[in-house]
């Protein structure tokens, strides 16, 4: 039996900032910054030539959830500044998930939508509550990512 009770595959959570999106999507691109806002990211080091994002780019993504701690494989697969920045996550070789950050203008200021989508196959899904500590991710997302948006609403407020 399956330590994890995943349902969702997939989560989407949304957020109007008061900030223009091209400010907005420099912060959110920047993945070594990624762990100012993050509850569980720890932050993001470009790999090989990459130092900054840029389609294909690739960087290694550190996380962290009480005692536990690991490490993924990242390869920028949407970058489209002000407007889309998304990236897949690997671990061991294996599909984990995407992760994708819409930026549009929205009342004065942005709409940030960020979204979560389950790549993970059997092994994956099984190993990953006993790595991550998280039986049912879709619901940990869920409010990681809310918490992440509120805190770079935080950041990104503060500046404007």
């Amino acid at each position: 039996m399956s330590p994890n009770t995943d349902a969702a595959r997939s989560v989407r959570i949304e957020r109007t900032i008061a900030a223009p999106p091209e400010e907005l999507w420099s912060l959110v691109a920047d993945v070594t910054r990624m762990g100012n806002w993050s509850p569980e990211n720890t932050g993001g080091q470009w790999v090989g030539a990459a130092d900054g994002p840029a389609l294909g780019a690739r960087f290694k993504g550190t996380n962290s959830n009480g005692s536990k701690a690991w490490s993924s494989d990242c390869v920028i697969t949407v970058c489209d500044p002000g407007k889309r920045f998304g990236f897949d996550v690997k671990a061991m070789g294996l599909k984990v998930a995407g992760w994708t950050y819409e930026f549009e203008p929205h009342d004065g200021g942005c709409r940030v939508v960020e979204i979560w989508d389950d790549h993970r196959g059997g092994l994956i899904k099984w190993l990953s509550p006993l790595v991550t500590g998280t039986k049912d991710r879709a619901a940990r997302n869920r409010e990681t990512m809310a918490q992440t948006l509120e805190r770079l609403a935080a950041t990104a407020e503060k500046k404007s």
